[in-house]
């Protein structure tokens, strides 16, 4: 009997490929080209699956194009570039990988405010370039973190470990929003209280952005909510390009309107609003807050077990649209 063939969309890690051969004909991207969308859609002929990444557009015109396609298995927790209903549509079983990245991005998410309260991109440029000639007692001066409140929307997995680390390891107080409210024993362990949006960007010392991107969460945070915030206030985004409006963070910045802030996902991303990388307040990564190597690896072997359990067995242990399951 001919295995099912699969298609690998970016490199990835050479046992994952392994492991993937074990079970179906597989045509891998180890050179990493960049496919557009057509030689994507070429590529997918005869294939009945797909290893994402994140970044791989999965739309109706793709699927009317490839009608062998049953399954995309996305290397990520997020699916904004999945249209799920599209997908369910055509009979398709959609999956991402939750879980196995919460921790190592809750600790980048931490990190990051941390760097960025603590201006220490600002100060690093500084010193490299040769200008830290003396000591000043108001050199590079940035806010707390300890005992200061920190403010998390978006209160899923992800959330909670940040609250946690905020609440339990540095004193903080924690409040947050969410599309609905945590159950009691949920807020205690994260010693959160619930707040409305507006009031909890009004009194944040540090606002975290951990919500999945979709068109209701588009600009969530925009021109109007940076004005809510006090100058004082830092803003950290390690959810999804798009929730912050880009263009309007990088002018409240260069206005000192807020002090700082700390960004591992853009718009439009690789590419970077250019105004965001003329702005010294600002502390920039590359959507790397998942990048340990256990955890990719973690989440590569998920993505793997979605696609062997589905194609082989008709189960997906992580679906997005489970509907198709049941079909």
């Amino acid at each position: 009997m001919n295995k099912p063939q699969v298609l690998v969309a970016r490199a990835i890690f050479p046992e994952t490929i392994a492991r993937l051969e074990e079970h179906f004909e597989v045509e891998s991207n180890q050179d990493d080209a960049a496919w557009s969308k057509a030689e994507f859609i070429a590529r997918l002929q005869g294939k009945q699956g797909v290893f994402t990444t994140g970044s791989e557009r999965i739309d109706g015109e793709l699927l009317d194009a490839c009608p062998d396609l049953k399954i995309c298995a996305n290397m990520a927790v997020g699916y904004n570039n999945f249209d799920v209903d599209a997908m369910t549509a055509h009979g398709v079983v959609g999956t991402n990988a939750p879980d196995v990245l919460t921790e190592t991005t809750a600790d980048f998410g931490f990190a990051l405010l941390m760097a960025t309260a603590r201006r220490v991109t600002e100060s690093e440029h500084y010193l490299r370039a040769g200008k830290w000639t003396k000591w000043a007692y108001d050199m590079f001066s940035g806010s707390d973190v300890h005992g200061s409140t920190l403010g998390i929307i978006g209160m899923g997995r992800i959330g909670q470990g940040i609250a946690k680390r905020g609440a339990h390891g540095f004193g903080m107080k924690v409040i947050y929003h969410n599309r609905s409210r945590l159950d009691a024993q949920l807020e205690a362990d994260c010693k959160a209280s619930y707040a409305s949006k507006e009031e909890l960007l009004k009194t944040a010392d540090h606002v975290v952005l951990v919500v999945p991107y979709s068109a209701a969460s588009h600009h969530t945070i925009g021109a109007a909510e940076l004005a809510l915030m006090k100058p004082t206030a830092t803003l950290i985004n390690i959810a999804r390009g798009g929730i912050v409006d880009d263009a309007a963070l990088a002018l409240a910045l260069r206005e000192r309107r807020i002090a700082a802030a700390g960004l591992d996902v853009f718009e439009g991303e690789p590419k970077v609003h250019p105004d965001l990388l003329t702005v010294p307040n600002v502390v920039l990564t590359p959507h790397i807050a998942s990048a340990t190597v256990p955890t990719r690896r973690a989440m590569a072997g998920l993505a793997t077990d979605n696609l062997v359990g589905f194609l082989t067995q008709g189960k997906a242990l992580t679906p997005v649209n489970p509907a198709v399951l049941t079909r």
